[in-house]
């Protein structure tokens, strides 16, 4: 985390006060486990799975991404500080242990952030879930961040990891409204990829299936070092580094086979209607709306 801050510019902003401090974000994944890192600044923890009431993490994923988001870096003195290490954590279980969970308990999860949001104080929804079934969006999911960002929300998901094929953003980050988010570094050299399932190129593109420009950002998202849970980490140890890893955007997929929302896996776009897509965009591009609102959806997150 000390490189993706000095790339991103974070660093000058921590040091001026910019911290996060009085602002909740709520993190939609496989829970957060009460890592020194974050565990003063968990308020409360909702599980759709299980119904349990004390924070845990049976995946490994809401945590490292929690880490990216808020880590304060306790343990390593500050090096592993995330982006915003005084922002208060509202943590969501919507992923089993194996990182798959229903698309009725994503729903649920933003229902619940948007229902609770002047309770907690809550200003940021991190979706780390998404779906992309043959270059369709799922308007159900889209429909929903669509509510939490009316609701005054600042909803940001990842561009997904089925790039770099055209409109391979995943839904719910193909919205129109919400802040999506793709990696920067995602063509490292080959041996990155030697003991991975993950191809070089594999940060979503857009434009999305309705023709719009996504994503809005860009950021480091391989090899970023964040909190560990102890039980995903061999041997144990505090932080761990993961791959295809956002600014607390890591995003799923979903399956139309098991019809269940997913941390990991993939589902592959025909080509041939990528074509006619890309075709169809072009035709359309005429008729989409300018830039203008991505910088009043950014202006949101810094008011």
């Amino acid at each position: 985390m000390d490189r993706v801050r000095k790339l991103t510019g974070a660093e000058p902003l921590l040091t001026k006060g910019f911290t996060g401090k009085g602002i909740t974000a709520a993190i939609l994944d496989s829970g957060i486990y009460p890592h020194p890192d974050l565990k003063e600044r968990i308020i409360d923890f909702r599980d759709f799975l299980n119904g349990q009431t004390g924070c845990y993490d049976d995946y490994g994923h809401g945590t490292h991404v929690a880490g990216i988001l808020a880590g304060n870096g306790k343990l390593s003195r500050g090096r592993y500080r995330g982006i915003a290490p005084d922002c208060r954590l509202l943590p969501v279980k919507v992923l089993n242990r194996r990182g798959n969970g229903s698309r009725q308990d994503i729903l649920r999860g933003i229902e619940f952030v948007i229902a609770t949001r002047e309770q907690y104080h809550t200003r940021i929804l991190n979706i780390s879930v998404g779906t992309l079934e043959e270059g369709k969006d799922d308007e159900e999911l889209i429909q929903a961040v669509e509510n939490a960002w009316d609701a005054g929300l600042v909803v940001v998901a990842a561009a997904g990891n089925l790039g770099p094929g055209k409109e391979s953003i995943t839904s719910p980050g193909s919205s129109r409204k919400i802040i999506t988010v793709g990696a920067s570094d995602d063509e490292q050299k080959e041996e990155f990829f030697k003991r991975s399932r993950i191809q070089p190129g594999y940060s979503g593109r857009g434009p999305t299936c309705a023709c719009i420009v996504k994503p809005e950002l860009t950021v480091p998202g391989s090899r970023d070092r964040s909190p560990a849970t102890p039980a995903h980490a061999s041997p144990p140890r505090r932080y761990t580094v993961k791959k295809r890893h956002l600014h607390g955007h890591a995003c799923g997929f979903w399956s139309r086979r098991s019809a269940s929302l997913s941390a990991s896996g993939s589902f592959p776009i025909s080509m041939s209607k990528m074509h006619m897509r890309e075709k169809r965009c072009r035709s359309e591009a005429s008729r989409k709306p300018s830039g203008a609102g991505v910088f009043l959806r950014i202006d949101r997150l810094l008011r």
